[in-house]
């Protein structure tokens, strides 16, 4: 029997690397413990060399596919007599020096979800799992940790915390988990900040807002960000005026990918990046040989567009309710920071 030690930087938090240890571990059979640290990952397993061989070379073989290992140090240590294994608490001792991911794109699993009627977490706009959700954005400080994200005062209900705890969830560990029942909530806004509607009539009456050309700010993943329906030039140039930014194109946003494919020549790869985790805004051709859907207002005399996809559930949500392209820029005025909290929004917007 011996005791390996592996120690991991990189981008290993806030990927399901820990509940992704603890299957591969237990799986082997391997007793030890696994932990976030704020310079990284730490992994001890105890085993026979040939099975801690096996351990290591899926380690870096199957590891979640958004985690990005910097380095690897591994070290064969004296046994310390491990009779389980289990995620330890973080260790917040060494310098903070562990990357963090971006915010992820929903998962199709969540998107099933999403829209499953039967699913309790159907229309719920902050559905998220290991492998999809916020991550950089809720961050308060390191290591990654509930207790130290912007979730830290949302008790999880008892199916939740089920899922959190449970290793064959794919929620094991999510520190964003939430559901309906004890996690963040919908509310619209009017210009003064007087609440107007909660849950999903908020969702309804923001979507009829952008249906009668008016602009409505979000509040999502990242900040503020400034929406209006990009098929009434009117209201485009309503935008520009206020947010004071001249000619420079906005991005759009489509409901999925069979409307980007009507609005631009998508080649494989472009097509690709409009799917993949990091939700990029992609610059393509437009589609010259029928009209264009797009107001003028939105890209001025530029044969290309910036197109995104819905990347939060609360995106979905809105744009399967508009079913048609908005423009969907930064919540500040031109050469500012971004809005990032309600009451900046009302001040600044």
């Amino acid at each position: 029997m011996q005791r390996l030690r592996v120690t991991l930087t990189g981008a290993v938090q806030g990927v399901g690397f820990r509940p992704f240890v603890y299957r591969l571990a237990t799986s082997l059979r391997l007793n030890g413990w696994v932990l976030n640290s704020t310079s990284g990952l730490t992994v001890e397993v105890e085993g026979e060399p040939a099975i801690l061989d096996e351990f290591l070379g899926r380690l870096h073989r199957e590891k979640p596919a958004p985690a990005v290992i910097l380095t690897s140090e591994s070290s064969l240590l004296a046994p310390a007599g491990f009779d389980h294994f289990e995620i330890r608490t973080s260790d917040e001792t060494e310098e903070k020096t562990v990357a963090v991911l971006p915010d992820l794109a929903t998962c199709g699993d969540c998107l099933r979800e999403l829209l499953d009627p039967a699913n309790r977490r159907f229309r719920y706009p902050f559905t998220n799992c290991t492998n999809c959700g916020p991550r950089y954005s809720i961050i308060r400080s390191l290591p990654y940790d509930r207790p130290n994200t912007t979730m830290a005062g949302f008790e999880m209900c008892a199916e939740c915390r089920a899922e959190y705890e449970n290793p064959a969830n794919r929620r094991f560990h999510a520190q964003p988990n939430a559901c309906p029942e004890c996690g963040p909530r919908l509310r619209l806004l009017d210009a003064a900040g007087r609440e107007v509607a909660t849950g999903d009539d908020a969702l309804r009456a923001a979507v009829a807002e952008l249906a009668r050309g008016a602009i409505v700010a979000l509040k999502g993943v990242g900040g503020f960000q400034l929406l209006v329906d990009a098929t009434v030039d009117d209201a485009v140039c309503r935008l520009r005026a206020r947010k004071r930014r001249e000619e420079k194109p906005f991005a759009v946003m489509v409901p999925a990918l069979p409307e980007a494919r009507q609005l631009c020549r998508l080649s494989a790869m472009e097509e690709q990046l409009l799917l993949a985790p990091e939700a990029p805004i992609v610059i393509a051709q437009r589609v010259a040989q029928t009209p264009s859907q797009i107001a003028p207002a939105v890209a001025p005399d530029n044969p290309a567009l910036g197109l995104m996809l819905p990347y939060s559930p609360l995106h979905h949500l809105l744009m399967h309710e508009f079913a048609r392209p908005v423009v969907a820029t930064s919540g500040n005025l031109t050469d500012e920071p971004i809005c990032t909290s309600t009451r900046e929004a009302l001040e600044r917007l």
